[in-house]
């Protein structure tokens, strides 16, 4: 069921507890077709580079390609490995990673005396001041003061968690089990009591997230190309990380890269062309164009950077993918005794060919852009509430929804016989009417006085009391003598 965000943000920030144990009210209780096996999924629309991806995998593994999933944390000392001079460059567009540092948490009889104050009264630490009666708590007696065992079992617990010997997301339930009590106190406890906590400052480490494919594959061939046979050929789409100076039309901060490598004796740059017509020509590029890239990154052989440029049937010619040789430099870093031909392309971009999308942004994120609903799209999202599921019921509905359209102008007072038939094992005569003056039968409300009376009927003014009563209650079957009576 819907609910309001802001009276959950309240409830929260006056009780963190309380709110945390009412999240399930939230929840609307599921019929029996809403309850699994009955409750099913169809298939639904793919998301544009996932789409992509998947047409990309395929083609691969077509091709003759293995795949492979290349390290995504890359320790800084392996840029400077496969960059050389270049690699101070290349780091500042790198993301490092960075976490918190476990707090050397104190336990003086001042924290314990504040943890069991909480034990005692249940008091709120969001607030201070607010005291939960143990009646209305969520157990069947009142929290217990620590005894001395329980202290010092605390002590451990906090100082395994220094040590990492308790993961960050598991210290809440352990201190639950320590204290007997729930595990949503615990985290009050540590809101009031444990400052430090709240004050930690994350702390930056010497490892990378990903930002091109190439940093794995050389870890990747330094550790099988010895004792796999030639030659090797790999693939793998997946996620890099570079941090840009801003997100715009062309340029995200993350993306996905379809690389590939081919290793052996015998490999050239020839194999970057093979492969690029190969791969392109499943997404509909006919002709190809190879010319040399002016970036000419390091860790390739001089004069081996290629960009590739594809014709496309719509958009003609078009900038798709780079390849390369590993320069022997870089791959004796890892051991690597063999050529190795490297191909990659981002998919975001070959998915805006294919989606005829302008904004990455946009084909990546659509839910965080405005959507122009069309006429088709907003019929389709107007549903009734409720509607009849008897072929009578159905009858009368469509009847209905026609004499209100054809007499719509209509001046009110006014009523318009509808349809008359058999519900429910009554005979029953429908009308459409509106009462008031100067007001049309179908208003801004449209359907706002449908009403239905017992076959013979006497027909009364529309302003009698017998009218007007019926207008207000409706009618329903009485169980005993089966005659019709008023009903809201």
């Amino acid at each position: 069921m819907r609910f309001n965000p802001e009276d959950w943000k309240k409830k929260t920030q006056e009780n963190f507890e309380e709110a945390w144990h009412e999240g399930p009210s939230v929840l609307t209780p599921a019929g029996s077709e809403g309850k699994y096996p009955f409750l099913t999924y169809k298939r639904a629309q793919e998301h544009p580079v996932f789409a992509t991806i998947n047409r990309l995998r395929e083609t691969y593994l077509s091709l003759g390609f293995d795949e492979a999933e290349n390290p995504v944390i890359i320790d800084e000392k392996d840029i400077y490995r496969q960059f050389g001079p270049e690699a101070m460059a290349v780091l500042d567009r790198v993301f490092y990673l960075g976490g918190l540092p476990r707090p050397n948490v104190g336990i003086a009889r001042k924290q314990l005396d504040e943890i069991n104050e909480i034990l005692m009264s249940h008091r709120s630490p969001l607030t201070h001041h607010d005291t939960i009666p143990v009646s209305q708590s969520h157990h069947p007696a009142q929290y217990q003061m620590m005894t001395k065992e329980t202290e010092e079992h605390l002590r451990e617990t906090l100082h395994a968690y220094k040590k990492s010997e308790i993961d960050g997301d598991e210290l809440t339930i352990e201190l639950a089990k320590v204290l007997g009590v729930d595990d949503a106190l615990v985290v009050h406890i540590l809101e009031a009591v444990f400052p430090e906590f709240r004050a930690l400052v994350p702390e930056s480490s010497r490892s990378t997230l990903r930002s091109h494919m190439t940093s794995g594959w050389f870890m990747t061939l330094g550790a099988i190309w010895e004792h796999t046979p030639m030659p090797i050929r790999l693939f793998s789409v997946d996620r890099c990380f570079r941090r840009e100076q801003a997100e715009g039309p062309t340029r995200l901060m993350t993306y996905h890269s379809a690389s590939c490598v081919v290793a052996g004796e015998d490999i050239t740059n020839e194999e970057g062309k093979a492969v690029s017509m190969a791969l392109l020509s499943a997404f509909g590029y006919t002709d190809f164009r190879f010319q040399p890239d002016e970036k000419r990154s390091k860790y390739y052989m001089p004069d081996s950077q290629t960009e590739v440029y594809a014709r496309h049937p719509v958009h003609g010619w078009v900038e798709v993918a780079t390849f390369g040789m590993y320069s022997p430099s870089a791959l004796a870093e890892y051991g690597i005794g063999v050529p190795v031909m490297n191909l990659g392309l981002g998919v975001e971009r070959l998915a805006m060919i294919a989606y005829n999308a302008n904004d990455v942004r946009q084909l990546c994120f659509p839910q965080f852009f405005p959507h122009t609903l069309t006429n088709q799209e907003i019929a389709r999202a107007v549903r009734l509430r409720e509607e009849p599921s008897s072929p009578e019921g159905k009858m009368l509905a469509a009847a209905i929804a026609h004499v209100a359209s054809v007499n719509a102008t209509a001046q009110g007072p006014c009523s318009f016989d509808t349809w008359e038939g058999i519900l429910g094992g009554t005979k029953v005569k429908v009308a459409v009417e509106e009462p008031e003056s100067n007001a049309k039968l179908c208003g801004p409300a449209c359907a706002s006085g449908n009403r239905c009376a017992p076959k013979g009927y006497q027909r009364v003014s529309l302003i009698s009391p017998q009218w007007q009563h019926l207008r207000q209650h409706g009618l329903k079957r009485q169980p005993a003598a089966g005659t019709l009576q008023s009903y809201r």
